[in-house]
């Protein structure tokens, strides 16, 4: 038996260990669950703002509108932010299928 220390009672000490918070999920986030971060969320989520809360929202696909920054921190104006492409995805102008300056719209698209 190696040298664990013991305490008055003779029982022996273990390593105190601060539990974790209860609200604090244990498993990864499911879509639409409360997070703080994106690591709180399974996979192929990330963790956005929703209202004044931040949920568990899907990445984005090819073809889906996604958000562009023009401004450094614009993202947290936000109350609804979307999360970013997937990856091999890149946030850009949709390409105008009509007159040139017709949609502003930006969607996911291929690198």
């Amino acid at each position: 038996h190696g040298g664990s220390e013991l305490d008055e009672l003779g029982t022996e000490v273990l390593p105190r260990r601060t539990p974790a918070p209860a609200w604090l999920p244990t498993a990864k986030g499911e879509e639409g669950e409360f997070c703080l971060r994106s690591s709180d969320c399974g996979a192929g989520l990330c963790c956005a703002r929703h209202f004044w809360s931040k949920i568990c929202k899907p990445v984005l696909r090819e073809g889906q509108v996604c958000t562009r920054h023009r401004r450094k921190g614009a993202h947290g104006l936000e109350i609804f932010q979307r999360c970013q492409c997937a990856e091999g995805l890149a946030c850009r102008l949709q390409r105008p299928q009509g007159p040139a300056d017709a949609s502003r719209l930006h969607t996911c698209q291929r690198l």
